[in-house]
């Protein structure tokens, strides 16, 4: 299957616990792209049941704009699961349902037979990593979002500026996404206030493929969204290539040349899809 081009940016996602009346209500004038509100980790036990109510008077509201509005439910073996799903999975202001701790496809089937709501999936566990493209082929997925925290841990990794011990389960989770179309988000960088740690980890996602980034804290927002857009740059060396392209074709060949480098079509694809996202991005400033 042919990788898709997005239909919305996702350079930032950031977590808001569903509990959290007043972050919630900040979190609708961030310049994020999209929203993860968080019942699972976020949430301690004894404030499930309210989180769940508060979150849900929240998104009826609304007022969240252009934003995707993604809540990560408990998992279904959880005592908060069932009850999570059985109040987002036809909320009205719900765009996705993501579940936490994806294994295998078969994980989803439970929350795609009670919802009709697109999935994401949670992936952060070594099993996940190793049926990756089996998880991403289910039909109902439409994301991913890298559990780097959770997948340390079951790893017994240590951290590293390259974050080497993660590099073959994102690789696979990034081929798996690009090959059924769907997006796919980056883990979270845990020191906020380390700026230079951030844009090395946002540069180093971006470069292997990843859409986007998942965020903490608002103070984090800004440089995933400059990390995951398309520089001035990118965006006039494809015009570049486009217009050299073209120029090309007019005159019958078959290819073009720009600062000494061929380009073919394929160049072209990759130029059009820079320039679709810089209009996006553009049309969400406005």
């Amino acid at each position: 299957m042919p990788a898709k081009s997005l239909a919305r940016p996702y350079r930032s996602v950031l977590y808001i616990p569903g509990s959290n009346a007043r972050a919630l209500e900040k979190a609708r004038g961030l310049p994020v792209d999209a929203i993860i509100f968080d019942l699972e980790d976020a949430v301690a036990p004894d404030e499930k049941a309210a989180a769940r109510t508060v979150l849900a008077q929240a998104l009826a509201e609304g007022g969240y704009g252009n934003r995707a509005r993604i809540v990560r439910i408990n998992g279904l073996d959880t005592p908060w699961g069932v009850e999570d799903l059985a109040v987002f999975g036809m909320h009205q202001g719900v765009e996705a349902v993501l579940v936490p701790k994806v294994n295998r496809a078969a994980d989803l089937d439970a929350v795609a037979a009670v919802t009709d709501k697109p999935l994401w999936a949670m992936m952060e566990t070594a099993l996940g990593m190793l049926n990756a493209a089996e998880i991403a082929a289910h039909p109902k997925l439409s994301g991913m979002v890298m559990g780097t925290n959770d997948l340390a841990k079951e790893l017994g990794a240590r951290h590293r500026p390259d974050r080497l011990a993660m590099l073959t389960g994102l690789g696979m989770c990034v081929l798996a996404a690009k090959a059924y179309g769907l997006v796919i988000v980056d883990g979270v960088y845990n020191a906020f206030k380390d700026e230079a740690g951030l844009l090395a980890e946002c540069a180093q996602g971006r470069d292997m493929g990843f859409d986007g980034k998942t965020l903490i804290h608002p103070a984090q927002v800004a440089i995933a969204n400059d990390a995951f857009a398309p520089s001035e740059a990118e965006i006039g060396l494809a015009h570049r290539h486009i217009a050299a392209f073209e120029a090309a074709k007019a005159a019958g060949q078959g290819v073009a040349v720009v600062d000494g480098k061929i380009v073919e079509n394929l160049h072209i694809v990759t130029a059009q899809a820079v320039l679709g996202k810089a209009q996006m991005i553009a049309a969400l400033s406005e």
